[in-house]
């Protein structure tokens, strides 16, 4: 017979995590399409949140987000550097953020907010470069032509 409270860790985040996660994310995107943040860093940055992860007490908020414009395109060298200076600069903001966050959400507690740059564009952008590859393209056919017979 199964106790009722199981000694195993849950395998991931809870539900109450994931709607308070998707909670922050729309009301993070209003108040930074809302609000004008001064900093060099974010002059003509559109910034995207692409996911919130809550902590499982929701005291604390780790937003994954992607910069784009103000020479992030292709056209600058490698973006990393604006990128890690949009992120810092949401960082130094997110005192300021999350006090606006307040006025959005009607939750018990406001999460501290933490700023980390969502790597999983680009990690999407090499493996289509991988894709491309001529070698890549010859293994490929090569595999398909051996499945037909």
């Amino acid at each position: 017979m199964k106790s009722r409270h199981s000694h195993q860790k849950p395998q991931g985040p809870s539900q109450r995590q994931l709607r308070a996660g998707e909670l922050i994310r729309h009301a993070l995107v209003e108040v930074l399409r809302e609000e004008e943040i001064h900093d060099e860093a974010l002059e003509g940055v559109s910034v995207t949140v692409t996911e919130v992860r809550m902590s499982p007490d929701l005291r604390h908020a780790t937003c994954f987000v992607e910069p784009l414009g103000a020479g992030l395109g292709p056209s600058a060298e490698t973006g990393v550097g604006d990128t890690k200076a949009v992120v810092a600069a949401l960082n130094h903001a997110s005192r300021f953020l999350r006090g606006q966050l307040g006025r959005h959400i009607d939750m018990k507690f406001t999460p501290d907010l933490r700023f980390v740059h969502d790597e999983s564009f680009d990690e999407a952008a090499r493996m289509e470069r991988l894709f491309q590859d001529p070698r890549v393209q010859r293994d490929l056919e090569a595999h398909d032509e051996e499945g037909e017979d």
